[in-house]
C-alpha cells in the first residue's frame, strides 16, 4: 500500500511539474528561437533594414542587428538595429528594454538602451554614442 501511495504521489508531482514547466519551456524555446534567428540572420536583417531606410554605412558610421533583452530577466524578446561610430557599434552586444510607468499607470514608458553585454542582470553597461535605429519583429 505504501508503494502505491508513493507512486501516486510521484505521479501527481510529475504531472504538476510538466504542466508548470510547459509554460516555462514555451518561453525558453521562443527566446532561443529569437537568439538563433539574430545570430544566424542578423547580417541579412541589417542589410534589409538599411535598404528599407536607404541607409549606406561607411567608414564614419556602422549599423548592426542585435537581440533585445528584457532587463528584468534577460530573455530575448526581439531584435533591434543600432547605429553609430564603427568602433562603438562593435561593442554593442544587445539592446536592453527597460519599462516603467508615468502619471500613475496612464502612460507606459519603454526605453531601449544599447549595452555591451548579453546579460543585463549583472547591470546595464550602456554604450554611449550608439542609438537604436530600427526594430525587427520576429514571428515565432
Amino acid at each position: 500500500m505504501k508503494h502505491h501511495l508513493r507512486a501516486f504521489g510521484l505521479g501527481v508531482l510529475l504531472t504538476l511539474g510538466c504542466v508548470v514547466g510547459y509554460s516555462q519551456l514555451d518561453r525558453i524555446l521562443k527566446a532561443g528561437g529569437i537568439a538563433l534567428a539574430v545570430d544566424r540572420f542578423g547580417g541579412e536583417m541589417d542589410r534589409a533594414l538599411n535598404r528599407l531606410t536607404n541607409t549606406k554605412p561607411d567608414k564614419n558610421f556602422a549599423t548592426k542587428v542585435v537581440p533585445i533583452l528584457s532587463a528584468g530577466n534577460g530573455a530575448h524578446i526581439g531584435a533591434a538595429q543600432v547605429m553609430g561610430k564603427p568602433d562603438l557599434v562593435r561593442k554593442v552586444q544587445a539592446v536592453a528594454q527597460v519599462e516603467g510607468d508615468f502619471l500613475g499607470r496612464e502612460v507606459r514608458l519603454r526605453a531601449l538602451i544599447p549595452i555591451s553585454t548579453k546579460n543585463p542582470q549583472r547591470g546595464i553597461d550602456r554604450v554611449e554614442g550608439v542609438g537604436v535605429s530600427g526594430i525587427i519583429d520576429i514571428k515565432l
